[in-house]
Order: C-alpha cells, then structure tokens, then sequence
C-alpha cells in the first residue's frame, strides 16, 4: 500500500550569523547524527529567493557583510502531502500548516523537502491505488514554513495524469520556491538547482526510483514529453557529473526504497556508489514509510537512505509515524557534521519535534537502521 505567493520579508543572514556560528562550530566538532549538536539559530521565513527549476540551471546567491568559514547547513525532511487532516490544515491557514514542526525548518542555511501530491484542482484521477491531490497555495504553505527548495521526483507527481501534470508545470512556474526532478521535458527534470551560500557553491540534483504502476512507466520524462526524473535513466549519473565540475557540492534527492522496509532494498546501494563516484557528495531520500539508515561511506560521502511521512495525511500508530530532520553540514566536497533530530506525528499529521522517551526511542530507531544500511555514525579518518 502507497500511504504514501505571497513573498514574505526576506531573513537577515547577519543578524544571525553570531549564534549559528556557534551551533555550527560546535556540531563540526561533535559530528553526530544521533545527539550531536543542532544548528540553532533561528531563521526568519522567506529567505529564499525566487527560483524556478527549468531546462536551464537556476543559481540563488546568498551573501553576508563578511564571508566565513564554517560550514553551511542543509535540512533535509520526508514526504509531504496534503489529504484529508492535512489539506484541512491547508484550507484553514497555508501560513501555519507545519505548525510546531516549523522552527525545526527555518534552522539551517537552506531547507528541503519532497512534495508527494500532484498539484493541481479537479480533473480525473489516475488508475492506481492512492491519488494526492492539492492546489497552488501549497507551495506557499512550504514557504511560510521556512521550506527554501521541493522535489517532485516522485510516484505521486502524476496522480492526476496528463491534465493534473499540465496544471501541477504550470503551478511551478509561479512557486515562490523552486521545484525540481520535474518538467516539460527530461532536461527540464534533470535540471540542477544551483545556490552560493556563503562562498560554497550548491547544486541539487532529484530524481525517481520507484518501480510504481503508472509513474514511471507512464510519466517519465523524455526529450519532447513532460514528467519526472527517471533514476533508471543514464541523464541521472551525467548531470551529476556536470553538476560536479560547476559546484563545490552536489547533492541527489531520491525517492527510492522499499515501502516499510526499514533496510535499503537491492536496488538502493548500487545507485547510490554509482552516483557518488560520479560526483555526489550527499544522497538523501523517500518513499519507504520508515526510516532508513543515514551515515558517512568509508569515501567520506553521506548517505540518507530513508526520512520517512514528514507532514502527513493518516497515522498509523507505528514506526510510519516517526520521522525527523536531518541536518548536513557541508564544507568543500564533504560532509562534516549530521544532526538528526526526532518528530513524531500528532493527530493532524503535524511532525512534532520529539521529547522525553519518544525522542529516545525514535533516537535509538536511528542507531539501529545505520546498521542494517552499513554506514558510518562519523566520518571516516
């Protein structure tokens, strides 16, 4: 079963630079995804600027008075939809639909989530089990949550077929954030998201794994046809390497796994060493349900094979409802620092940061799944 703008004023690097410094420092120096120290210092929404994936790599700048040394932090979290609970949430208030759950959001340097749902209104749903459904303003809902960059590389983009995919294409060339692993044609898909954040140079790369009944088969986008990043295809591993060759650091967004699997599946660990010998520094990704195992390769690459529901329709009163935010501190072509830290969903499919024997044991989930993935819990010497 798949369970599966209005601008706001721009956040002020430098009135913040101070306590993230510290929190970053010091997450540098524990490099820990389990306990390890959490960059803190809270951001103002609406830092990003407006940028749009297309068949042309898009660049942001970000810039302080003075530029530093430490590393930037990217946040990275799980499927997001907006069904049922959550699409309630959605009509009441886009501005607060992540509730509690998004100061953990507005941390980091940048932040990024997969957004599982086609967006668009009405139309004809398309034959398969689960269909998402939600309109524009859900793209400024991730916005106001402090959301700088969405993949849509993912086996819930098409739910709505070829109308709902013309509609959800069109929705993102007026997103107040950039939208990527999807386009009007494949190298609009493919297309890297390319930000400066301090002097180190971003690209962001998303793609899609999963063998689903119509997505991939259906809406796999091709050199004159629009859809999603298919991971099976060889334009993944050499945009990658384009991408390395122009950024100080690559990542790649997958939605890959195997649903309730809480250990990567066969598929999973060969694409992953494809793409860092083709110049990943990180690999993050969805679809499972459950956490999967996160940690360094003995490269030195990072590794997330699975964050789990993040802002989701339906709980289950099970490991589906633990979920997180991970937190990469990257320097130059490594990760230095990894800071996971714990939700758990509420009854209205908010992910409410973890406490008291939750977050211990959500903690300890964590611990158990690097295992499995193989995976170091610190970066090789």
């Amino acid at each position: 079963m798949d369970t599966s703008p209005v601008p706001r004023p721009a956040r002020s690097l430098i009135s913040r630079a101070a306590p993230v410094l510290a929190a970053v420092a010091l997450a540098a120096a524990c490099t820990s995804t389990g306990g390890g120290s959490d960059p803190s210092a809270s951001r103002q929404p609406g830092s990003s600027s407006r940028n749009q994936a297309t068949s042309h790599p898009t660049t942001t700048t970000r810039t302080t008075a003075k530029a530093t040394p430490r590393p930037v932090t990217i946040s990275f979290a799980g499927d997001v939809n907006f069904e049922l609970r959550t699409a309630r949430r959605l009509s009441t208030d886009p501005a607060t639909v992540f509730g509690v759950a998004a100061a953990q959001l507005r941390m980091s340097d940048l932040t990024m989530v997969n957004l599982e749902t086609s967006i668009s209104v009405g139309g004809i749903k398309y034959p398969k089990e689960y269909n998402f459904q939600a309109p524009p303003i859900a793209l400024t809902a991730l916005k106001d949550a402090g959301i700088d960059i969405a993949t849509m590389a993912n086996n819930h983009a098409a739910d709505y077929g070829s109308a709902g995919l013309a509609q959800t294409l069109a929705a993102i060339k007026h997103s107040p954030i950039p939208v990527i692993g999807i386009g009007k044609d494949a190298d609009a898909a493919f297309a890297p998201w390319y930000s400066t954040v301090r002097g180190l140079r971003i690209a962001i790369i998303a793609a899609d794994q999963v063998r689903d009944e119509s997505t991939l088969p259906d809406f796999s986008a091709g050199p004159n046809k629009p859809g999603v990043a298919n991971a099976y295809r060889p334009q993944l591993l050499s945009t990658v390497r384009t991408a390395r060759k122009r950024a100080d650091v690559v990542i790649v967004y997958l939605h890959w796994g195997t649903e309730y699997r809480s250990c990567p599946n066969a598929e999973q660990p060969p694409l992953a060493d494809a793409l860092v010998k083709a110049g990943a520094t990180a690999v993050v990704g969805t679809h499972a349900h459950v956490l999967l195992g996160a940690g360094w390769r003995q490269d030195g690459s990072y590794v997330a094979y699975g964050l789990s529901n993040y802002l989701w329709w339906m709980s289950f009163g099970n490991e589906q409802d633990d979920n997180g935010v991970l937190t990469l501190s990257f320097v130059p072509h490594k990760v230095v620092a990894a800071h996971f830290a714990p939700a758990h969903l509420d009854a209205q499919g908010v992910p409410v940061p973890a406490t008291g024997a939750t977050k211990a044991r959500i903690d300890a989930e964590w611990q158990r799944v690097r295992r499995c993935a193989g995976l170091l819990a610190h970066p090789p010497h």
